[in-house]
This record gives structure tokens, C-alpha cells and sequence, in this order.
């Protein structure tokens, strides 16, 4: 059904009056404020009971049959903030007088009705100009007048008063909006509690990945002490051999010297041409050739001894050893000496995964 709108004449009718209107519409109802009116930690107002009614679909938990509720968690519907109620509830929350004495004398001032839009304008029947949308149908969920009622589209229909409907409707719509802001809540409250996870699980990451990386660099520091021990063994047994043999190179170089000078005498002795003289030079020559070439037979270095082969590992135990370097988890994480880091937890009734060892 169409409709058409008669707009009646208002007194009063000017911008600040309805800015004024408009600072006094609760976020919840969308109603002027209801007394009595609260005010939040965040400075936004509420009616008392739409306050109530959205902190008691927000927390089933903390319900009580009476007026008074054990506490709990309330979010503001227009800034979001989040609010915790004592065990008064949202009866626990402070008056805001100064709003509850706007609206008296607002209320008491205006002859205009407080809601503009819904009251200012008149619904009338397409069928019928000159009759006002008086009813609702029940069968067809829609409103029309009384005349389609008795002589209408509407005649065999079941109807009821179209204030009643309003007032249904409204509450209806009401007690969905608060459960929907609940829902809200719970889900807002759920994506904290993931991020809160996804914290948590990247601390912990960083926190084993750093406990791994040092006990690889202590595997690294064992590694480098004992194969600077070993490089140390095979460089003792080098000078060891060098000292020997380089020993060994200066008598046989000094024997050589001896040899070459002995030598040079009995080139100058043969070159004597008296032989008197000859025969007694002759005689010192052969004696001192005589003492060298028994001094000729001098120490040598037995084959092979110049190998450095036996200095020989076998890592391949410990390279399949290291390669098999895994995670351990049940008892033989417990029966293991080290210590991980303990993993955070995202609440004291949450425990994270067991951290696991090396």
C-alpha cells in the first residue's frame, strides 16, 4: 500500500531546538533520553534501562533475577569502549542530572512533540485522502486506515491498533539491536582474544628460535675448541719432525764443509813439487781424509718418516649424529638436562603449547 504524507504545523520549529533534539536521543532506543539517565566512563548517556538491557544480553553469565547483577563487562554502543561494572551493574553507574534537567525543561518548554520526524508527519491512506493510517493488519503486515478495514482491501482481515504494533515492533527491534551490539561484543572481545594468540605464539616463536640458535652455537664452540685441540696435536709432531730433520741438515752440512776444505788441502798438497815436503804433508792429508770418511756414516731419517697420515678422524658418526639433531618431545624432552624457555600464555586459564627441547 502507498501512502501519502500530511505534514503538521509545528510551534517552535527552529535549528537549535532540533540540535537540541538531537543531543538528546539515546544511541539504543533512538528515543529522548528515559530517566533515570547514566553516563559512562567515556562521557556518552544512556537510558538506564537500555544500558541494562544491552549489558544483560552481553552477559548471560552474570544475569540475576533481580536488580542487582554481580558485575561484568559493558561496551559503550557509541564509541566502543569498554567498561567494567561492578556488582551493581549498570545500577552502579553514575546520574547524569544535568541531562535528566535538559530534558524536564525541554520537555516542559516545547509544545512541538519531542520526535519531529515521526510525529510532525502524517500518514494518510492512498485509497481513502482524507482518513489517517490508523491501524495495522495483521494478515498482510501492513498499516492502513479504518475505512479499508470496513469497506477495503483489508474487510476480512484480522487487525489491531497501529500504537500497539508500534509499540511491539519497537521493542522487538530494540531487544534485537541489544543483541546484536551483545554478539558484537563477544565477537570484538573473541578478535582480541586472536590477537592476543597471535602475540603471544610470535613471542614464543622468537623465543625458541633464539633458545635453538644458541645451542647450535654452542655445538659450533665445542666443534671449533676440539678442533683447535687437534690442530694443535699435529702441529707439535710437525716441529717435533722439522726440528729433527733441520738438525740433522746442519751436521750433515757441517761435515760437508769439513769435506770440501779437506779436500782443497789435498788439491794444494799434490801441487807440492818437493817431494820431501810432499811426503810430509802427504802424510797429515791421509790421516785427516782417514778420520772424515769414518765420520761420513752419521744419523738418517728412517722411510716414511717425513708422513703426516696417521693423523686421521672419522666424523662421519658424529656428522650422522648432527644430522639427526630433532625435536623432543614427551619423556625424552623431560629426561633431557637442558632447559627450554617456559612458553607464555595468553591467559592464566589458557596454557600454550609445551615448549619443546633439543
Amino acid at each position: 500500500m502507498n501512502f501519502t504524507l500530511g505534514f503538521k504545523p509545528a510551534m517552535g520549529d527552529s535549528s537549535s531546538v532540533e540540535n537540541l533534539e538531537k543531543q538528546l536521543i539515546c544511541p539504543i532506543c533512538l528515543e529522548i533520553f528515559t530517566k533515570p539517565v547514566v553516563i559512562l566512563p567515556c562521557q556518552h548517556n544512556l537510558c538506564r534501562k537500555c544500558a541494562n538491557d544491552v549489558y544483560q544480553a552481553s552477559n548471560p553469565l552474570w544475569q540475576n533475577r533481580g536488580p542487582v547483577s554481580t558485575g561484568g563487562r559493558f561496551r559503550c554502543p557509541s564509541c566502543r569502549h569498554e567498561v567494567l561494572l561492578d556488582r551493581h551493574g549498570v545500577y552502579g553507574l553514575q546520574r547524569n542530572l544535568l541531562v535528566e534537567n535538559i530534558i524536564d525543561i525541554y520537555k516542559s518548554e516545547s509544545t512541538r512533540p519531542l520526535l519531529p520526524k515521526t510525529e510532525q508527519q502524517q500518514l494518510m491512506c492512498d485509497q481513502h485522502e482524507e482518513e489517517k493510517i490508523n491501524i495495522y493488519c495483521l494478515a498482510c503486515e501492513t498499516p492502513t486506515c479504518s475505512m479499508c478495514k470496513v469497506f477495503g482491501a483489508h474487510k476480512d482481515c484480522d487487525v489491531a491498533p497501529l500504537p500497539d504494533i508500534y509499540k511491539r515492533q519497537k521493542t522487538e527491534l530494540s531487544d534485537a539491536i541489544a543483541i546484536l551490539v551483545a554478539g558484537n561484543d563477544r565477537t570484538q572481545a573473541l578478535i582480541s582474544q586472536m590477537e592476543d594468540i597471535c602475540r603471544t605464539v610470535k613471542e614464543n616463536g622468537h623465543r625458541q628460535m633464539q633458545y635453538i640458535s644458541d645451542k647450535f652455537d654452542e655445538l659450533y664452540a665445542i666443534l671449533e675448541d676440539r678442533k683447535r685441540e687437534l690442530i694443535e696435536t699435529v702441529g707439535r709432531e710437525q716441529d717435533q719432525k722439522l726440528g729433527h730433520v733441520r738438525s740433522l741438515i746442519r751436521r750433515h752440512g757441517d761435515h760437508l764443509e769439513m769435506s770440501v776444505k779437506l779436500v782443497e788441502t789435498a788439491i794444494q798438497t799434490m801441487a807440492e813439487p818437493q817431494m820431501a815436503v810432499f811426503l810430509q804433508s802427504a802424510k797429515e792429508v791421509f790421516k785427516k781424509i782417514t778420520d772424515t770418511a769414518k765420520a761420513s756414516n752419521i744419523e738418517q731419517t728412517e722411510a716414511g718418516y717425513e708422513s703426516m697420515a696417521h693423523f686421521i678422524i672419522n666424523t662421519e658418526d658424529v656428522a650422522d649424529t648432527l644430522r639427526g639433531i630433532n625435536f623432543q618431545t614427551g619423556e625424552d624432552g623431560e629426561d633431557s638436562g637442558d632447559e627450554a624457555p617456559e612458553d607464555l600464555t595468553t591467559s592464566p586459564g589458557q596454557t600454550g603449547e609445551s615448549g619443546r627441547r633439543i
